[in-house]
């Protein structure tokens, strides 16, 4: 089984590769076309170069390429969906430039144009992702990149895990079973995956079910039987994870320190939005990406602000007193989706409706919130009520991601996590907006914003605002 796996381990490499080169040659072309038969069309003022027309002008071109692809383990490693959009971002980046370098150091501009390089690096970055991951489904459909997964402990951790792994399809996880020494627990199904007892007999398993992965979620085993399992199963199969039972701490640049004479191990946990350097990389993006923002929302601004002030009688744009970086309050604004007697048709709801008031008090929200102007649903069911919050952007207030904007009476709410999640300026979306918004609890939404603190880089804001316009447009989880 072992040797079949590797086989099939490098026939994936083999065709992954073939549809990356595929596609190279294909975005290459079209950037060959677009420079020399379109671009003219607008300039003139195009050097004559006749790029390319021999094969051995350009084989160069797509070694570069493909050894970045290869140096940020695009063949090797397997990636969640955005971080695998990332590293093709980064391969894209530096083969473009490593190209542009050789063409201009090397003099070669009379048989490659140094516009079609820089096309073909845009181009890339749209096409590249969308190319690949077909590519990958494809592969997939046919058996390929698939991994068969057994996850020891059938607990809450095992089917966290399980949950997780399913969401992120790009793994090309299969979940084979549950191994559990729960008499209770045998023969159940979780998600569709039978749960079998034994945790003892895994070897037998891995063995007679060609295991490629082993996920091992029993926390609660104690220290030398875990030890004991690990060392006994990892050479059985081909990768094997541990899964700690410790959630929402710090995973995103978390340092590994070891000290092989002890032979032991500790994480290095910090607060990313807690270090100077990342506070004002942050706050450039915010600015850059708030001044472009706005031109882009000014004729939105006004049609919304037209429909609110014929909707109903009260002021265009509300705010309110929120909670800011550490513990400061500042006025959050938004397009008035409310009537200007909001908090009278709430308190008559609640005392005489007992379930709205268990939903208020789970979620902070009503799916049927009578306060709520006609233009005001589709204001909330879009989002488009926080887009006046640009302003709080510009103005330094808030950011264009971060935790929720929350009330000064919900300080208290916070609890433990008021410490870190403080430590940032809220953003006009979050974690929790792209997590399922309203169909969170409101005890979840602030374990996601104090894991967003924990976790914070540049690259999670871009992932989260990408998220945040599928979750407006699919109007996932709004009221």
């Amino acid at each position: 089984m072992a040797a079949l796996n590797k086989i099939k381990t490098w026939a994936e490499i083999l065709v992954l590769f073939l549809f990356d080169a595929g596609s190279l040659f294909l975005i290459l072309r079209l950037s060959l076309f677009i420079r020399e038969d379109v671009l003219p069309a607008f300039y003139t003022g195009f050097p004559d170069v006749l790029s390319f027309r021999n094969p051995r002008d350009i084989w160069w071109i797509f070694l570069v390429w493909i050894f970045f692809f290869s140096y940020e383990g695009l063949y090797t490693k397997r990636f969640s969906f955005w971080d695998e959009i990332k590293a093709l971002w980064l391969a894209v980046f530096f083969s473009t430039a490593g190209v542009f370098t050789i063409v201009s150091v090397g003099k070669l501009t009379d048989t490659i144009s140094r516009t079609m390089v820089f096309m073909m690096g845009a181009l890339s970055v749209l096409m590249l992702p969308l190319i690949r991951m077909l590519a990958k489904n494809i592969m997939r459909r046919f058996g390929l990149l698939k991994r068969r997964v057994l996850i020891l402990g059938a607990g809450v951790t095992g089917t966290l895990i399980a949950s997780a792994l399913r969401r992120e399809s790009n793994y090309g996880y299969e979940i084979i079973g549950f191994l559990d020494d729960d008499a209770e627990k045998a023969g159940m199904k979780i998600d569709g995956v039978k749960v079998h007892r034994g945790v003892d007999r895994a070897a037998d398993y891995l063995r007679a079910c060609n295991i490629t992965d082993l996920f091992i979620a029993m926390p609660g085993a104690g220290k030398e039987r875990l030890q004991g399992l690990i060392n006994t199963l990892q050479h059985k199969v081909e990768r094997l994870f541990f899964v700690p039972d410790i959630f929402g701490v710090a995973v995103l640049g978390t340092n590994l320190q070891h000290f092989s004479n002890e032979e032991a191990f500790a994480l290095e946990l910090k607060n990313n939005l807690a270090e100077s350097v990342n506070i004002f990389i942050k706050r450039v993006f915010d600015v850059v990406a708030g001044v472009m923002l706005l031109p882009v929302f000014f004729i939105l601004m006004a049609v919304i602000t037209l429909r609110v002030k014929l909707d109903s009688k009260g002021p265009v744009i509300f705010s309110q007193e929120r909670i800011g970086k550490n513990g400061r309050t500042f006025r959050c604004f938004k397009f008035r989706t409310m009537y200007v007697d909001a908090e009278e048709r709430l308190k008559g709801l609640l005392e005489r409706d007992s379930a709205a008031r268990e939903e208020y008090e789970k979620f902070r929200k009503l799916r049927n919130d009578p306060r709520i102007t006609g233009v005001g649903r589709l204001l909330r069911a879009t989002s488009l009520d926080e887009v006046p919050q640009i302003l709080n952007v510009i103005r330094g207030e808030m950011s264009l991601v971060g935790p929720r904007p929350y009330l000064p009476t919900e300080r208290e709410d916070l609890g433990e996590q008021s410490g870190t999640i403080l430590l940032t300026k809220p953003g006009i979306t979050g974690l929790w907006q792209v997590s399922g918004r309203s169909n969170t609890s409101y005890s979840y939404r602030i374990l996601l914003d104090a894991w967003y603190v924990r976790n914070w880089n540049l690259w999670l804001d871009i992932v989260i605002l990408f998220k945040t316009v599928k979750a407006v447009l699919s109007r996932e989880g709004a009221v």
